[in-house]
């Protein structure tokens, strides 16, 4: 009857720990996301940016399909 006690106790334990940890890890992803959604991702960059694609040369000329695919290979992309 001891060993079934003892036993038990360890089970309740490690159920309670489980589910502590649990509990504590949803609320983190819950803060996380809060944190995530009031970020504005597309807001204007500050400082000296600069545009990406402001001189993108592949939409301008006109490629054959060999020359685009041999970029692509090249690059590795």
């Amino acid at each position: 009857m001891r060993k079934w006690t003892k036993a038990m106790f360890n089970t309740l334990k490690v159920f309670l720990l489980f589910t502590g940890c649990t509990i504590l890890f949803y609320y983190a992803i819950v803060w996380f996301n809060q944190e995530y959604q009031q970020l504005h991702r597309y807001d204007e960059p500050s400082g000296s940016a600069i545009k990406v694609n402001a001189d993108n040369n592949l939409e301008t000329e006109k490629y054959s399909w060999r020359d685009r695919i041999f970029l692509f290979y090249l690059n590795g992309e």
